[in-house]
């Protein structure tokens, strides 16, 4: 059995320390793991290092929460043994005890893990990574090796063969993985999780190549009354506004492999802010839902940003689902309804409201805020419009739309300290806008040092983090005249506006 403590306990006040957003007690996090519902607890593991704020010899970091939104710390799952680092993978709840880990009164979570060998990445192998058990009887916190590890052998010698997720497959009746292999992702499936036969693969010529292909998942989403498969393929790099980000495929999955319905070259992107990588949904979720969390980071930076004690965060989990749109079916996204116990007090409430200037917002001076908007856009005649954060150094983050260009931005380059790398701050990242509707809608979560925007009902998402010297404390709305220039102020009708406080998940 394996138990480690963490080294030191957070105190949750750090200078640009998430509130609302899960982020380890200390050290080093990144990619989601083994993210499984069981006996009324969310699991989140985690790549960890717990020596070090830099990526290091990978560890499995775990948390629990009964609610999405408060999270327990518990001590590392699992660590690196003579097989190798610990890399991505998935975890399951083998309640037919296929797998023979269970006893009559125990069911027991499974997981399954790369294994990365080091010693034989240094030494020029290729068949450094491969596939590997283990298993808990105690409600995920112990956790115990399969004796027989690897599960898959790298038998092709291939270098980049791992971040497996684990899935009951109903067409055959028993386990199926996905993972990821250089340009592409496999299929297996197994009866007993220990035993595993290759049965398709997809990706090589579709979506895009300009990384390597990591963290798949694949699950079913109902759209029309009919059901579509939806493949999640992280790359890095190559994504839309630089670095990692994350690709989705819609199609089918017969129970051995997955097929596209888009043409090979379209690329649809889950998030099109910088820093949502590497995200997994939870298995098991109650009542069918189909729950993502993202690494709120971008591997561009992820190792240089200025925090002392800790470095990364995680998104806010977001409910999944499918929407018809003039281009097809596509993936829309909000966060879970959960998120909504941490309101405190609102803020604002207008409607039918025309912004001439600008609007300074009464936030009560705190960077915690949720703001949902509803603008007429034929009866706004501002080019560029949106939300200003501000603090008393100057230091602005802004967010909004480019109704020109119709698109989305998100702008932090003069949102605080960009200084530590060249990759962070270039320019404004942008996403185009999905619908066609007259109404724009605007949901966004302001934390410490991020911003998440879910823009008409989910169809876009985009996710950013900051690092101002001092908290951002004002809050404002603006309206422009021209895209180019910020003091030629043009007015912006509201149909609706809330606005609120909202309360630390720590606190």
């Amino acid at each position: 059995m394996l138990i480690l403590t963490l080294k030191a306990a957070a105190q949750y006040d750090e200078p640009h320390r998430p509130q609302l957003h899960f982020s380890p007690p200390a050290n080093w996090m990144n990619d989601p793991n083994g993210m499984v519902y069981a006996d009324g607890e969310y699991h989140l593991f985690y790549q960890y290092y717990p020596n070090a704020t830099v990526w290091g010899p990978m560890h499995w970091g775990h948390a629990v929460s009964r609610d999405l939104v408060h999270w327990e710390n518990l001590p590392v799952a699992l660590a690196p043994d003579k097989l190798g680092l610990i890399f991505s993978g998935s975890a399951v709840l083998d309640a037919r005890n296929s797998s023979g880990f269970g006893t009559a009164k125990k069911t027991p979570l499974v997981a399954m893990f790369t294994y990365h060998d080091m010693d034989g990445e240094k030494a020029g192998r290729t068949d450094f990574q491969y596939q590997g058990l283990a298993y808990s009887l105690d409600k995920g916190r112990s956790w115990t090796k399969y004796d027989k590890n690897p599960v898959i052998p790298n038998t092709e010698k291939l270098k980049d063969f791992r971040d497996t997720k684990l899935f009951w497959n109903e067409a055959l009746k028993q386990w199926s993985v996905v993972f990821a292999v250089g340009d592409h992702v496999r299929f297996y499936s197994s009866p007993d999780l220990k035993s595993w036969t290759k049965t398709g693969e997809f990706g090589k010529s579709d979506g895009t190549h300009a990384g390597v292909w990591e963290c798949p998942d694949l699950f079913p989403l109902t759209v029309g009354g009919r059901t579509k498969w939806v493949l999640l393929v992280s790359i890095n790099p190559g994504g839309p506004n630089g670095g990692s980000a994350t690709q989705y495929f819609v199609g089918d999955f017969d129970g051995k492999t997955f097929r596209n319905d888009n043409p090979p070259q379209n690329i649809f992107w889950l998030d099109q802010g910088r820093d949502d990588y590497a995200g997994v949904t939870w298995s098991n979720a109650p009542r069918g839902r189909r729950i993502f969390l993202g690494w709120m980071s971008n591997w561009d930076y992820a190792q240089q940003v200025p925090t002392a004690k800790w470095r990364s965060a995680m998104t806010l989990p977001r409910e999944l689902g499918l929407a018809e749109t003039a281009e097809g079916v596509r993936l829309v996204q909000n966060p879970v309804r959960e998120t909504q116990a941490l309101r405190g007090r609102k803020f604002l409430s207008m409607k039918n409201y025309r912004l001439e200037n600008e609007m300074n917002l009464d936030n009560g001076g705190s960077p915690l805020a949720e703001l949902e908007l509803e603008i007429d856009l034929a009866k706004t005649p501002a080019t560029k419009f949106g939300v200003a954060l501000t603090n008393a150094k100057g230091e602005t983050y802004r967010v909004g739309y480019d109704a020109e260009a119709k698109r989305f931005f998100s702008d932090r380059r003069k949102a605080g300290r960009n200084d530590f790398s060249d990759l962070f701050a270039v320019k404004p990242h942008t996403a185009p806008r999905v619908v066609t509707d007259q109404t724009l809608r605007l949901h966004l979560i302001f934390d410490t040092a991020s911003m998440e925007l879910f823009a008409d009902d989910g169809t876009v998402a985009m996710t950013d983090i900051f690092f101002p010297t001092e908290d951002f404390t004002r809050l404002k709305f603006f309206g422009l005249k021209s895209a180019s220039q910020w003091n030629v102020p043009e007015s912006v009708f509201f149909t609706q506006a809330n606005a609120w406080n909202l309360k630390s998940i720590w606190r």
